[in-house]
């Protein structure tokens, strides 16, 4: 079976790299240490590393505290991050500076993932999440390298697909790879296709440990001079295509209840800036652009948010916000960002990136659920128009948040004897 997979992800290797060099077409970061998705790349020298991998944005975000420790705890020790997507080596490089060697995870082929243990010398392991990698999975195997799935999960509807894939890694799965899963059922699942019940275990959620910037008050209040302090504000955060156009039609029936209504829109990718501000231009809506510098005059109703890293700031200066992603089929992006500002939160039916924060968010009251342009307007306008409401759903987000920290603390002492075993 091994064997039919390797085969596989050899031909499938070239469509994939093919798609990654097109996609740099229109955005050249996709070029940008291309050789690495191939195992190339630097040797780092001194002592073993340890390797997180954290596939995009939001896993990066969420790997932050987890980082942070690792990097105060065995300051010694080469720390490695690897992610997929160009904008989550961006985010890396931001959140951590030259503190960690940011690269791209090698495609899952022998020889790429031989060449990228080679370079990077791990001691240890650790994915965030649940991604499988049968060829990586099997080298840390054979070389004997502890892995750790952190904050893994299953949901029921894959256990199937699981346990088909872990064949091709069965022996690492029963002796070499701890599992540090979310909840309980997490934890059983994993028994079921495998995992080895004594180094099964339940840390928790290492995304609710996400710390909000010490300066977020000052930095929202200054969002919202910006903006026009007496306007009613609210966020459309990471949207995508097809997405925006939901979005803009609920603003023009908000402005019917709230003519002075402010929406912050926020695309997800860079390289859609431009594109959505020509959306705009085509839709005759007035609008701002943060770019611009300049403050929102008092007839524009859209404030395009058009750099990046700032989108935390606007949250913080909103009275509402609503998370994308989730309109369209994308999976939805962080809602616990607003949840831990306080903010009232809206949300789509498309959650499955988090399905269980997201399930979790709207059984306590701190999200509400809305299906599409009309439903979107409709709560923003109630929203906006009851400061009550928007405290009460903010005080429940801020409680889920807290209630649910600490999964990196019970996660640091299953790493430290494979760290130092190491030596």
């Amino acid at each position: 079976m091994r064997l039919l997979y390797i085969v596989v992800a050899y031909l499938l290797a070239p469509v994939a790299a093919g798609i990654m060099l097109a996609r740099g077409l229109r955005d050249r970061s996709y070029w940008r240490d291309f050789m690495q998705r191939f195992g190339f790349g630097r040797y780092l020298s001194g002592e073993r590393s340890v390797w997180v991998h954290a596939v995009s944005v939001g896993e990066v975000q969420a790997a932050a505290p987890l980082v942070e420790s690792l990097l105060r705890q065995y300051p010694s020790l080469p720390l490695v991050l690897t992610t997929v997507t160009p904008t989550g080596a961006g985010r890396a490089r931001a959140l951590f500076g030259d503190r960690v060697h940011v690269r791209y995870i090698p495609y899952d082929l022998p020889g790429s993932v031989n060449r990228f243990f080679q370079r990077i010398r791990p001691r240890l392991v650790i994915i965030l999440e649940t991604e499988i990698w049968p060829n990586l999975y099997h080298a840390c195997g054979k070389l004997d390298v502890p892995l750790v799935l952190a904050s893994a999960r299953i949901s029921p509807k894959s256990v199937g697909r699981y346990r088909l894939l872990t064949g091709l890694f069965r022996e690492t799965l029963s002796h070499g790879i701890s599992i540090a899963a979310q909840g309980p059922a997490d934890a059983e699942r994993f028994r079921s296709i495998g995992a080895n019940p004594a180094r099964t275990h339940v840390v928790g959620n290492i995304k609710f440990d996400f710390a909000l910037p010490p300066d977020i008050d000052a930095r929202g209040r200054n969002a919202r001079e910006l903006l026009g302090r007496g306007r009613p504000v609210w966020v459309a955060g990471s949207t995508h295509q097809g997405e925006e156009e939901q979005v803009l039609a609920a603003q023009r029936r908000v402005l019917a209840a709230h003519p002075d209504a402010l929406l912050v829109l926020v695309p997800r990718h860079p390289q859609r800036f431009a594109e959505v501000a020509a959306l705009l231009e085509r839709s005759d809506i007035p609008y701002v652009t943060r770019s611009s510098g300049l403050p929102v005059p008092a007839g524009s109703s859209v404030f395009l948010l058009d750099t990046l890293g700032e989108l935390l700031s606007y949250y913080a200066a909103s009275d509402v916000a609503f998370v994308a992603g989730s309109l369209v089929p994308i999976g939805g992006h962080n809602l616990l960002e607003p949840a831990a500002l306080g903010k009232a939160t809206l949300t789509g039916p498309h959650n499955f990136n988090s399905e269980d924060i997201a399930k979790l968010l709207l059984e306590r009251g701190a999200v509400e659920l809305v299906t599409d342009a009309i439903a979107l307007a409709a709560s923003v306008v109630r929203l906006l128009s009851d400061a009550d409401e928007r405290q009460r759903r903010g005080a429940f987000g801020r409680a889920v948040v807290a209630e649910n920290r600490g999964a990196v603390a019970r996660l640091l002492p299953l790493l430290a004897p494979l760290i130092t075993a190491g030596d």
